[in-house]
């Protein structure tokens, strides 16, 4: 699979909130960069997703701003908005090798209900 195939199956993945599914764009060497710190392998990573779809669930507003998609690397800025919060922007930067996330930058600004 190519960056932009891996990429698209995150987000439809992550927009059907679908969690086994997420896992297996990662392996045990990936690591998902955060504000609150670096996690690294499928266990922390799946605590993280499970979290985040606590806060965006399936059928929240969702918007992609931009998408883009340059060798190994993808970057996305989106916004949404659930019942509990509204996002004026997210980003996603993504570096994937051998059809895997071996490395995800995310950061949302998030604004409590």
């Amino acid at each position: 699979m190519n960056t932009h195939d891996v990429l698209m199956h995150h987000l439809t993945a992550f927009g059907n909130n679908d969690l086994e599914e997420i896992l297996k764009d990662y392996t045990q060497q990936s690591e998902l960069l955060t504000p609150n710190g670096p996690l690294k392998g499928l266990e922390e990573i799946r605590s993280f997703f499970e979290e985040y779809f606590a806060v965006i669930p399936s059928g929240s507003a969702f918007e992609m701003k931009q998408l883009t998609v340059s060798g190994p690397v993808a970057y996305v800025a989106w916004i949404s908005e659930s019942a509990t919060f509204t996002f004026p922007i997210g980003t996603d930067t993504f570096f994937i090798e051998d059809g895997n996330i071996l490395y995800h930058t995310v950061a949302d600004y998030r604004i409590s209900k």
